[in-house]
């Protein structure tokens, strides 16, 4: 299958960085709105259709967190730029790469199998934060775990010791208008506020990875604490 056209000639880091302060500025007028601080949602851009070269303009923009999709990507472009970014892992995430993102990434956030977890506790040298990926709509054939069989996941999950769930992730249906997704993102922070408090002791569900460029307005409005955006930044969408 033939990948995304990637087109690093054309990414100019001055419209790169003028288009990240937007973002940034309306995440401070949408923590305002909810009464939060901005320092408490982190943005991430999400480089999947970006080259390798064309990282280069990013960190001319100041752009230190990005999410990778692709296990190969994120290892060919951590050995040139490495630390100049903080590298997250947002695709999803098969058993077989385990090995190769889990020294990469800061934070994986599309766990949601127990073949997945499994391997990361095999491979983990100590004991390591993911997020939970659940699919808060509930739609066939989409990844992530449905609401109401999270509990019997981390049941499940739990016997992995090296495994600790920092939060939950996930990609809301489809829609045209942001405000259709709104509920789908409150109900995401409502089941985080539960897991909190049933499973305090082994885990803290801190983080909320929800709202993308379309959307991130009103991920950050009921509660996201990590928002993935790309095409908003790179004027692409």
């Amino acid at each position: 299958m033939k990948r995304a056209s990637r087109t690093p000639e054309t990414l100019d880091p001055d419209l790169i960085g003028a288009n990240f302060s937007k973002v940034k500025d309306e995440v401070a007028a949408a923590c305002a709105r909810s009464g939060r601080e901005p320092a408490t949602v982190e943005i991430l851009v999400a480089t999947k259709y970006i080259s390798v070269e064309g990282m280069e303009p990013l960190a001319a923009a100041g752009i230190k967190l990005v999410g990778e999709n692709r296990a190969q990507d994120l290892a060919a472009k951590q050995v040139l730029y490495g630390s100049r970014f903080t590298w997250d892992f947002i695709g999803h995430l098969q058993s077989n790469k385990v090995r190769q993102v889990l020294p990469l990434a800061r934070l994986i956030h599309s766990v949601e199998s127990l073949s997945t977890v499994r391997e990361i506790d095999r491979r983990a040298a100590t004991p390591t934060e993911v997020l939970l990926e659940v699919n808060v709509g509930e739609e066939a054939g989409k990844y992530g775990i449905i609401p109401s069989e999270v509990d019997r996941f981390l049941e499940e999950a739990d016997k992995y010791s090296k495994v600790s769930f920092a939060g939950l992730m996930t990609m809301p249906p489809l829609a045209a208008d942001p405000e259709a997704v709104r509920p789908h993102f409150a109900a995401l922070r409502r089941l985080s506020s539960e897991l909190n408090q049933k499973w305090k002791e082994k885990h803290d569900f801190r983080h909320l990875s929800m709202g993308t460029s379309h959307d991130y307005v009103a991920a950050v409005e009921e509660g996201a604490t990590i928002i993935r955006v790309g095409g908003v930044v790179f004027g692409r969408g």
